[in-house]
């Protein structure tokens, strides 16, 4: 039986998350330490007491939801589990940060820092209210691709995230993205809806935003994981330190490739996944792209005891 530790993307964040893991497993605590020491500030305290709006915020939500997800992994090496019981780690879009980080290919701080870097670079390469997002629900990719295209006028409108069979995200300038909603509904989508977001991610419009991950990436080691990494650009297995060091900044303006990632490794045998961190949302995705793979949560000291349970029988 083989396995991948998948790790989720922005969008999952709560308040509250991982609280129970840092009370119920020192590992996990220590690795909210490290974050907020490495940040220079109490992200915790956010995470676990602040407003929802503030940890929404891109430069937020992405070093909380890799401590999250790092917490939860931290338990479950406690608990006997390492990174090694996977064939693959996989992540979406920052999550690929969170996967590279539990499979030891960058130090916990640095992805910490890096994450922040993203952040704010993407959320300052665009002003607020030019670009936007939406899913559009019930198209396939091509189809998907073809509104994007149609769209665009003139202004950028690309397939930013293949996320399942049904769901794809388009992104772009606001006006573009707006149009492709008719077009969408035009063509047969269930639905075509605006996504609350405040930057449009993976789209060339990102382009500042990669120009300064590929300078703060330089300066950062990166060692081969320990679990070849699937990486979003690519949708298949990588472990050289210098192409993923090179696709982390092409993954800022490029397409997250979600349903072929899960589709190759489901290629490769992999029969169950386990979503490391907050929410279900990758789960349902896995379950839409391929029936066959068993795909469980791990975001709760009850759910790290299970898995365990599960992974060491």
């Amino acid at each position: 039986m083989s396995r991948a530790f998948i790790f989720p993307g922005q969008g999952a964040q709560t308040i509250g998350m991982g609280r129970d893991l840092a009370q119920a497993y020192p590992a996990a605590k220590a690795v909210f330490d490290e974050v907020d020491e490495a940040l220079g500030e109490s992200l915790s305290s956010l995470i676990w007491e602040g407003e929802a709006d503030a940890l929404t915020l891109t430069q937020n939500a992405q070093p909380a939801l890799m401590a999250t997800s790092m917490a939860a992994m931290r338990a479950l090496e406690a608990e006997g589990v390492e990174v090694t019981a996977a064939s693959f780690v996989a992540g979406h879009s920052l999550g690929e940060y969170s996967a590279l980080a539990a499979s030891g290919a960058i130090t916990l701080a640095d992805t910490a820092r890096l994450l922040r870097i993203r952040g704010q670079a993407m959320q300052q390469a665009v002003p607020v209210g030019v670009g936007a997002m939406a899913a559009l629900l019930g198209l396939d990719f091509e189809t998907a691709r073809a509104v994007a295209d149609e769209a665009a006028q003139g202004e950028v409108c690309q397939a930013a995230n293949d996320n399942d069979p049904a769901q794809v995200v388009v992104s772009g300038h606001k006006a573009a993205v707006e149009r492709a909603l008719d077009i969408a509904k035009a063509k047969g989508a269930k639905r075509a809806l605006l996504l609350p977001v405040s930057a449009p991610f993976h789209c060339t419009l990102m382009q500042p935003a990669a120009e300064t991950m590929q300078a703060a990436l330089a300066d950062v080691a990166i060692a081969a994981p320990a679990v070849p990494l699937v990486a979003n650009v690519r949708a298949e297995a990588v472990s050289d330190p210098d192409t993923i060091r090179a696709l982390l900044v092409e993954q800022v303006t490029g397409s997250v490739r979600w349903r072929e990632s899960v589709a190759w490794m489901h290629g490769q045998g992999v029969t169950e996944m386990w979503e490391i961190g907050a929410g279900k949302a990758l789960s349902g995705m896995v379950r839409r792209i391929a029936r066959e793979i068993e795909c469980r949560a791990v975001g709760t000291s009850d759910d790290v005891t299970a898995a365990a349970a599960s992974l060491k029988g």
